[in-house]
């Protein structure tokens, strides 16, 4: 009996042994690292292709969270992420040059590589995505992982390029000489130049404009911003939106804010100055205060209200109600109501089968290209002054391949990835990562997104070696192997069981023919 016990506790441990080698990597998590670790694994994980799968955590086969856990380890879930940061903030006032801050908005989180760019799996259906900051793809906070070291002062490395950093932040477009070496760092912070010690710490703190400064001046600029683009705020935004108001770019309210409006202001201004135009006021603002700083051109007021005393006088017609064909450049990432104009009339011609929304996105594009090539058009899938004109004449074509029935059209149109538009009403998508997508849209894109979704199964179903397949592949073979060896010891078991049931049978019906003799052989002695 002993020894059956000993055989028994044998195998259940060799039982417990085999889950924990089978399913042991799927609850591992990395060693801590940094936040440019953080960034370029996100990136690897982009360019793997590696596939969502829910609860997901080691490489190839990741959630939300799962992504960043599969790297750092730390907290599992979004939210615990995020409420044991080391230091969180809101991304409406800017995101910081940071590589490998985390992003949460509810039910998601993702991984911010720098330069507005973020890496997050999104769900199913998109796998692990890249994508830029804005639009539909907003984010509510930003936050430092409490499992993630950050540098704050000198160099990183990420991605093949070398960063640094000054009080938490890498510098961007300005210039530090350092161990007696000049480098200049670009608007996404790459230095021009391989660091020959990137232990170093920068000597002087001069900025790219030349300008000499005072040991007081390099610690004051060392706690405020070195350039300042959409999504800034403060005292000195006031002041770049003053003078750009003086200078005729700009009309806005001076209220400290670096909008869309300012940014807009400030290309022009950038424009007309011939410097570079990006958007951002880095050391350019030395132009924009100077004296020599170019104004706004003066519009022909004359000619204008000439124009626009005839246009009183004439009746309004029903193309008056249509965008202006001045200057017409719609493309993917605009929104606007002349874009929701220009959806309106494809849907009429066939070529869009969901509501107008407004948002340029990828859809827009293909419905644009389809009626352009329809059309004998470029086929750019940008709308300029001639895809425009032709668009709203008389002699459109429309789209052959549905059915125009009183400007309804068939859903069935194309295939093209469904478009997200920044609004957050009701009627828009709604997508949260936990598996859990939540779509309420008009029956259209509800038809269009069954299309895509099919399309996508097909491909997936063609293509064998992709990553999703290969993960399902890989997890299914060790779940199999798992079950096997689980029969093999429970056989083992049950069969060790039969052994000794079998022996004690026999011991059993030995002991009673014995005691049978014995019993007889009392019996013959006595008679």
């Amino acid at each position: 009996m002993q020894r059956i016990k000993k055989i028994t506790a044998i195998i259940l441990s060799v039982l417990t042994l085999s889950s924990v080698c089978v399913f042991g990597s799927s609850f591992s998590a990395g060693a801590k690292g940094t936040g440019a670790g953080l960034a370029e694994w996100a990136l690897n994980a982009y360019n793997s292709g590696w596939s969502y799968v829910y609860g997901g955590s080691t490489p190839g086969a990741v959630d939300c969270s799962g992504l960043i856990y599969s790297y750092a380890g730390g907290e599992r879930c979004g939210n615990p992420q995020l409420e044991t940061a080391t230091e969180t903030g809101s991304v409406s006032a800017g995101i910081p040059n940071v590589h490998g801050l985390g992003l949460w908005r509810p039910g998601h989180v993702g991984v911010y590589v720098g330069n507005g760019m973020e890496v997050d799996a999104r769900g199913d259906e998109y796998g692990v995505c890249y994508e830029a900051i804005g639009g539909y793809n907003n984010w509510t906070y930003w936050f430092k992982l409490a499992a993630v070291s950050y540098v704050t002062n000198g160099w990183e490395s990420f991605n093949g390029n070398y960063y640094y950093y000054e009080n938490g932040q890498y510098i961007v477009n300005t210039s530090r000489t350092i161990d007696g070496t000049t480098y200049y760092f670009d608007s996404q912070g790459r230095s021009s130049k391989t660091p020959s010690n990137t232990s170093s710490s920068s000597s002087s703190g001069s900025s790219s404009s030349g300008s000499s400064s005072s040991s007081s001046s390099s610690s004051s600029s060392s706690n405020t911003p070195s350039v300042y683009k959409n999504g800034s705020s403060g005292a000195e935004v006031k002041k770049i939106q003053q003078r750009l108001a003086d200078l005729g770019y700009y009309d806005g309210a001076i209220d400290g804010y670096f909008g869309d409006a300012t940014e807009e202001a400030y290309k022009a201004f950038q424009k007309a100055a011939g410097l570079t135009v990006d958007g951002i006021a880095g050391d350019d603002r030395n132009t924009l205060y100077s004296e020599d700083a170019p104004e706004a051109p003066k519009a022909d007021t004359t000619t204008k209200s000439e124009d626009k005393s005839t246009e009183e006088t004439t009746a309004p017609t029903e193309a008056a109600t249509e965008p202006t064909t001045e200057a017409v450049q719609y493309q993917n990432g605009d929104e606007s109501d002349e874009v929701t104009a220009i959806q309106q009339q494809l849907i009429k011609l066939g070529y869009f089968a969901m509501d107008a929304t407004g948002y340029y996105g990828e859809y827009t594009a293909q419905a644009v290209a389809n009626f352009q090539n329809q059309n004998s058009l470029d086929s750019t899938g940008i709308v300029d002054e001639k895809t425009y004109n032709a668009l709203f004449s008389d002699n459109a074509v429309a789209n052959p391949e549905t059915e125009v029935v009183s400007g309804e059209v068939s859903p069935a149109v194309s295939a093209a990835p469904i478009e997200m538009p920044s609004s957050t009403g009701a009627s828009q998508f709604i997508l949260s990562n936990e598996k859990n997508q939540n779509y309420s849209d008009t029956a259209s894109s509800v038809a269009v997104q069954s299309v895509k979704s099919a399309n996508k199964a097909l491909a997936k179903s063609k293509a064998a070696s992709t990553p999703t397949l290969v993960a399902a592949v890989q997890r299914s073979a060790n779940v199999g192997l798992w079950f096997v060896l689980v029969a093999v010891i429970l056989g083992a078991i049950a069969f060790v069981f039969f052994l000794r049931d079998r022996k004690l049978s026999r011991y059993s019906r030995y002991v009673a023919r014995k005691k049978k003799r014995a019993t007889k052989a009392e019996l013959n002695a006595r008679w």
